[in-house]
Formats: C-alpha cells, structure tokens, sequence
C-alpha cells in the first residue's frame, strides 16, 4: 500500500495565516477554498442528512475523463494536502468521516474514481472504533495510515472485492 505524500509543511511555525495565504500560488489557493467549501458541505451532510442520502453522495461519478498517471497523482496529493489542511483550521471537528468525504467528493468532482471505506476495529479501552479512509486503487489519500486494523464494512461505491 502506498500513501500521498502531504505538501510540505509552512517554513515556520510562528508565519501568521496571511503571511502563508500570500505565500501560496493562486492554484493552491483555489484547491483550498474547494476543500474548505466540501469539508463544511461534508459537516454538513453528515449532522443534517440521512446516512443513505450521504452514502450515495459518496457514488456520484463525473462525466470528466479520468486523468493520466501524473496528473492523477498529483491530484491526489493535491487534494490530500487541501484537505487535512483545512480540517486543522475549522472551528468544528473534523475528523475521518469529514475528511474522507470531502476527499472523495473532490477526486471524484476530476474524474478520479475512488473508493470510500467504512470500517471497525474492537478496543478495549473504548469498544468498538469505527473509521472512514479513502483510496484511489492501491493509493491511500485519506485516512489510510491505521486502516488496515479496521475490518471494512462497507465501501462506496460498492466493491465486490475489498482488498486492503
């Protein structure tokens, strides 16, 4: 399994929110207002929509082509680093079950087929955890470092094959 690198992270921890806005390119800029907007409809969606309306979301295909390997990659780490960084920012909490849907949104909005999982894993500290990640093929892009421990539930859209 391999994992989207994030974007490198800001040249310092003391740069105020302006002082990295001004330093990004007009592109990330855009990609981040998009991964804001979803992550907030995502927050949304979950706390005031039905679990069936919001899975089906989760289906919706593009009619946009699929785009080549480079540029699929790229999107990915794209939209990846859009993402987490905006859920660092919201003043509400926004975890995997956010992250992941906004994500998928995202990819799928460009054509990028990717796959949302719902999984559960047993703790015996705090019963039974559950955990939503997202991949493209055998790419995680969100949420995916500690999926492996959770037995998948279910996937959207279905897989017939869920093979971590």
């Amino acid at each position: 399994m391999t994992s989207v690198a994030s974007r490198p992270g800001p040249r310092s921890h003391h740069e105020s929110f302006l002082q990295k806005w001004r330093r990004i390119t007009w592109s990330d800029r855009v990609i981040l207002c998009e991964g804001m907007v979803f992550l907030s409809l995502s927050s949304l969606a979950i706390t005031a929509m039905p679990s069936r309306i919001v899975q089906r979301t989760a289906t919706w295909n593009s009619r946009r082509a699929v785009p080549s390997p480079q540029e699929r990659l790229a999107i990915l780490a794209r939209t990846r680093w859009a993402v987490l960084a905006c859920a660092r920012r919201v003043p509400w909490r926004a975890v995997c079950y956010q992250q992941g849907l906004a994500a998928q949104w995202m990819l799928r909005r460009r054509g990028i087929p990717s796959v949302l999982y719902y999984g559960a894993a047993p703790d015996e500290e705090k019963g039974l955890l559950v955990h939503v990640w997202v991949r493209d093929g055998e790419i995680d892009v969100i949420g995916g470092e500690g999926a492996s421990r959770f037995a998948v539930l279910a996937t959207f859209p279905a897989q017939s094959d869920c093979n971590l």
